[in-house]
């Protein structure tokens, strides 16, 4: 089966063992995400969020169903193929940015392009001009610890960003940032998933937050709410490069 979605989980079953028996961290999922558009996955701990994201990143393979990326059927891929359809096709954006102390916000960028095995020559332009992008043009030639947590976390969009990705899957993006600086985060996913037109997925307890996203869906106990359009009208202070 394929689909034009950049990024489908069909029927999807996670299952580990346990003891005798096995968990079921996900229990016959179906998500959709299309070429710009924000989808906000909430619920409890423990609900099956992280392993939604770890399967649809192919970082796991579901026990059964489909992970579909791009047109791609992920199931019939092994090893060094799956490995590549990550690198070209997903930006993954963790909780912790995990920056390199030694490198500064333009290399950051530019060792992951080279890392992925980007054009080197390329690379710096682009690496600029993402940074650009999510508001940190001054702030290209600093390094991690000269950097606030939101900027750091932007510069963690934009290295997701350098793969020209089609599907970015988000993990906690505000975990460890006030409200201000969440705030801010979340318009920047917002902005960048409809400037580049990828299908974005974001795991999120901000829940205050979801009104910016296009569709919020709800875990619990490893199964997945049917997503419904979120609701308008959240108020947004302006953007700043926090």
């Amino acid at each position: 089966m394929t689909t034009s979605a950049p990024l489908s989980l069909i029927n999807v079953t996670l299952e580990y063992p346990d003891g005798g028996g096995t968990t079921t961290a996900l229990d016959r999922v179906n998500l959709t995400a299309q070429a710009g558009q924000l989808v906000s996955l909430v619920g409890p701990s423990g609900s099956g969020k992280s392993s939604l994201l770890a399967t649809a990143a192919t970082l796991v393979r579901p026990t059964r169903g489909q992970v579909i990326i791009d047109g791609t059927d992920t199931a019939g891929l092994k090893g060094k193929e799956l490995t590549a359809l990550r690198r070209q096709k997903v930006g993954i954006i963790f909780q912790q940015p995990n920056l390199l102390p030694s490198l500064t916000a333009v290399e950051q960028l530019v060792i992951s392009d080279h890392l992925r095995g980007g054009n080197a020559k390329a690379a710096p332009v682009k690496a600029a001009e993402l940074l650009d992008v999510v508001g940190l043009a001054a702030a290209a030639g600093k390094l991690p610890h000269q950097l606030s947590g939101g900027q750091r976390q932007r510069v963690n969009i934009a290295r997701a960003l350098m793969g020209s990705p089609k599907v970015l899957l988000v993990d906690e993006p505000t975990a460890a940032l006030d409200h201000e600086r969440s705030e801010s985060v979340v318009r920047l996913l917002r902005q960048v998933t409809t400037e580049f037109g990828v299908a974005t997925v974001m795991v999120t307890h901000d829940t205050e937050f979801v009104p910016l996203t296009d569709v919020v869906a709800t875990m619990r106990d490893g199964r997945l709410t049917a997503p419904v359009v979120a609701a308008p009208g959240l108020q947004l202070t302006p953007d700043g490069a926090q």
